[in-house]
């Protein structure tokens, strides 16, 4: 289940990042949130929630924005136009850059251009937008074209597909199945760990103290992005990562590639998190720390999952649950709506989360729910909620 920290990262239609993060969402230029924390500093656009009515036609041809955006990053076409410079490229150079010497490709970039993520000059150069350059060029280091190419463009997208069968069925592949698959599970972990970092850090720098934490527990970790940010800004503390078997092969590949000492002090424990047991102590952790993990589990279990979390929690500790929510209103946010929808398509008896629908279930768990608090995370995406153990 985990790697189920799923970025979170803002994405933006035309896609949250060019087209958008979502699959459908990812679509239409004129879909993205207002500017907030942790959003992508994108040109004006107007959001979602600004229009009066829907417009039919951007929802409905709205993957078709989304699939440009997939195939440009997978046939290199950021890339190369960003190594030629200020200049940019035409459409000669680019057909022997990307390996697709036929006019299909000038089908593309005006496609790409339509939908602002590139511009052409009249002599017909075509350069990158501000956004493109910042955010889908592998070069940066703001680059989260991976993310969006393999787990988005790759996994989820063909997901969505299935949407109404799962709607009308009830059935589905869940996360533990799926990740079964060491390719599937690879995919997602590594496309996703980048997004989690920034997310991370994001966490730690604006939203939450970690004073006086010495011990973690990151309950579906996925790549163990969150744990490494946590060891990496607290001296001494240690996180212990429980995921599923593929996932922590993956994550222990991904904790290589850090400093000997957030090595030494984050390690991996194979679980289910939907288990009734957890292989932990009991009041062992200052935090547990549970990121994208509500909304991928089945309703029936998450009372158990917050239980769990509260035997593991010293007196005084936290459990901070990261997700997609939409607004207690259920009205929106629509990216935050979409990535719920979405989540159905490998979830079929999960829960489209919302802070109370959280709470309340937080008070069957035994916790306060006077003192839980919920925060904004990524806007318009995703929400923070913060419970304390007595």
């Amino acid at each position: 289940m985990a790697s189920f920290r799923a970025i979170a990262r803002c994405v933006r239609p035309a896609v949250a990042g060019a087209t958008s993060r979502l699959s459908t969402a990812a679509i239409v230029p004129r879909a993205a949130a207002p500017l907030a924390p942790l959003s992508r500093q994108f040109a004006t656009r107007e959001s979602w929630e600004a229009q009066e009515d829907v417009d039919l036609d951007s929802v409905a041809y709205g993957f078709m924005a989304s699939q440009a955006l997939f195939t440009a990053l997978e046939i290199g076409v950021f890339d190369a136009i960003a190594a030629a410079g200020e200049a940019g490229l035409d459409v000669t150079a680019l057909r022997k850059q990307c390996n697709c010497d036929a006019p299909r490709l000038q089908t593309l970039l005006t496609s790409l251009v339509a939908v602002k993520c590139l511009r052409r000059s009249a002599e017909g150069m075509y350069t990158l937008s501000p956004n493109t350059a910042q955010y889908m060029v592998s070069s940066s280091r703001h680059f989260y074209g991976d993310y969006l190419k393999l787990q988005i463009g790759r996994q989820f997208y063909h997901r969505m597909g299935a949407l109404t069968e799962v709607m009308t069925t009830g059935q589905a592949p869940n996360y533990a199945s799926w990740f079964s698959d060491p390719e599937v599970a690879q995919t997602y972990t590594q496309a996703q760990h980048n997004g989690s970092i920034s997310t991370a850090k994001y966490l730690v720098k604006k939203k939450l103290s970690l004073e006086g934490v010495k011990d973690m527990l990151d309950v579906g970790g996925g790549s163990g992005a969150f744990s490494y940010v946590f060891a990496g800004s607290v001296p001494g503390l240690k996180s212990t990562v429980l995921e599923l078997p593929e996932v922590c092969r993956t994550g222990e590949k991904i904790k290589a590639q850090q400093s000997p000492d957030v090595q030494s002090r984050v390690k991996f424990v194979e679980l289910d998190a939907t288990s009734p047991k957890w292989p932990v102590p009991e009041t062992a952790f200052d935090v547990v720390l549970m990121s994208y993990l509500s909304g991928s589990v089945p309703e029936s279990i998450i009372v158990d999952l917050y239980t769990n979390a509260l035997k593991a929690l010293r007196p005084g500790g936290r459990l901070l649950i990261h997700d997609f929510m939409v607004d207690d209103s259920l009205d929106g946010p629509a990216l935050g709506a979409l990535w719920a929808l979405q989540h159905v398509t490998v979830n079929a008896d999960g829960l489209g989360l919302r802070p109370k629908e959280i709470i309340d279930r937080l008070g069957k768990a035994g916790f306060d729910t006077a003192k839980c608090e919920t925060k904004e995370m990524i806007h318009g995406m995703t929400k923070l909620v913060v419970a304390k153990k007595n």
